[in-house]
């Protein structure tokens, strides 16, 4: 079950889960870099139990378990999206929120593709997953850079404010995608939460779709599809093809090219 702490990210993951659900084969080749990450990162040593948080709709869970020959749970906050990941199965899923539910288990490995910058308490969530992590077991997850190195999502926000101009700001200092963009702030978290070896390490991949799913793409998930959904049915599409050209600048021929700027946090469990 999810908590009272994380309520408005789980009602917010629910409602925008059936887009991602149904958009997961274009989020899967849109992210596929940062997957390749993750699984390379979990394949350097043995696993026995790996867990893998605000997992979505299973495709790294499925991918790391596929490598590693682990045990594999992914754990979400939002119900819709894990019904999809269940549908593909290879792995198994959990509904709870991590910041505060108990796992029965120690893992070796913690990992998160995009997953861990929407705690209502970051230090407090990270204390709980290092309580599920083994003694000498790790943490690895990616997280968004600023907004400024990341222009995709910088338009997709930008469409979105002209197509619901009445929608509140969202809080820079709240949960977020940028919210572990600061890597001092980042730091100190994990160490308050008593993380030990700490790296942080920019990574920098290039994401590409055929240029045929980018209007998929954006009407089911992000900013965009959130201002779509709040419009009548009607009115969609003629909104949408009104915001299309703002991401010419990111097609090339017949592919999208999206400059992804990350951070690749890793961490470990005291002996």
């Amino acid at each position: 079950m999810t908590s009272e702490a994380n309520s408005a990210q789980a009602a917010l993951w629910n409602a925008a889960g059936q887009g991602w659900a149904q958009a997961q084969e274009i989020v899967g080749l849109m992210l596929e870099p940062f997957q390749d990450v993750l699984v390379q990162a979990a394949t350097r040593r043995p696993r026995t139990r790996v867990l893998d948080v605000g997992c979505g709709t299973g495709a790294v869970t499925r991918a790391i378990a596929g490598a590693t020959g682990a045990d594999c749970l992914g754990v979400d906050i939002a119900e819709s999206m894990l019904a999809a990941a269940r549908e593909r199965g290879g792995a198994e899923y959990l509904l709870a929120d991590a910041q505060v539910h108990a796992f029965d288990t120690s893992f070796d490995l913690v990992v998160s593709r995009f997953g861990v910058m929407f705690f209502d308490d970051p230090a407090a969530a990270f204390g709980n997953l290092l309580k599920a992590t083994a003694a000498g077991g790790e943490l690895c997850f990616v997280t968004w850079r600023t907004r400024d190195e990341n222009p995709f999502m910088t338009t997709a926000s930008e469409v979105a404010a002209t197509l619901a101009p009445d929608a509140p700001a969202p809080d820079p200092d709240g949960p977020g995608p940028h919210s572990l963009a600061d890597p001092g702030r980042t730091r100190a978290v994990l160490g308050s939460a008593g993380w030990s070896e700490i790296g942080i390490e920019r990574v920098d991949r290039t994401c590409t779709i055929p240029e045929s799913l980018l209007v998929p793409y954006l009407s089911n998930l992000g900013p965009i599809s959130r201002a779509l959904r709040a419009a009548p049915e009607e009115d969609r599409g003629a909104m949408m093809a009104e915001v299309r050209g703002a991401f010419d600048s990111f097609v090339h021929g017949d592919e999208v090219r999206v400059p992804g700027a990350c951070w690749l946090v890793t961490a470990s469990a005291p002996l």
